[in-house]
């Protein structure tokens, strides 16, 4: 991404969380804001921290191909992995991992951030691309500005 689009997409995602929108309206908002504003960005969606299981991550707001990933188990594959050990992952050969969950043939690459709330993880924000290597430093930081500024919401 680079900073002209990390300018706007910042931006827009402020304007839906300054909005009155319920929260699963502005979660999903973000989600098509961030696929529609990076073209590498092929399945946006956020992983919630089950209240009733804290050490479970059920599917929340996406966009993108369905996923048969519906709960994932904290330390199961990428998502799983960021969730415990509270770090984002950038993966930009997932073929090269051998705790990969695949979702489609076509993903390529996927970066995961966890978001916190009082520092504790509440959720992910999980981005998947049907492009090798597309995840820059710009990506990584401008992602993880956006978790932190969604986390009141989960």
């Amino acid at each position: 991404m680079d900073t002209a689009t990390a300018a706007t997409v910042l931006s827009e995602i402020q304007a839906i969380l300054a909005s009155r929108l319920e929260r699963e309206a502005q979660l999903m908002a973000v989600c098509h804001t961030l696929a529609e504003r990076v073209p590498t960005y092929d399945w946006v969606g956020f992983y919630l921290v089950d209240p009733d299981h804290a050490r479970e991550l059920v599917l929340g707001p996406f966009v993108g191909a369905p996923t048969e990933h519906t709960h994932i188990k904290f330390g199961q594959g990428i998502c799983g992995q960021a969730a415990e050990r509270e770090q984002t992952f950038v993966i930009q050969d997932v073929s090269a991992e051998t705790n990969y969950l695949s979702c489609s043939a076509h993903v390529k690459s996927e970066i995961v951030i966890p978001v916190f709330r009082d520092g504790v993880v509440v959720g992910e924000l999980d981005i998947d691309s049907h492009t090798q290597a597309p995840f820059s430093a710009t990506d990584r930081r401008v992602l993880e500005q956006i978790a932190a500024l969604v986390a009141p919401l989960l």
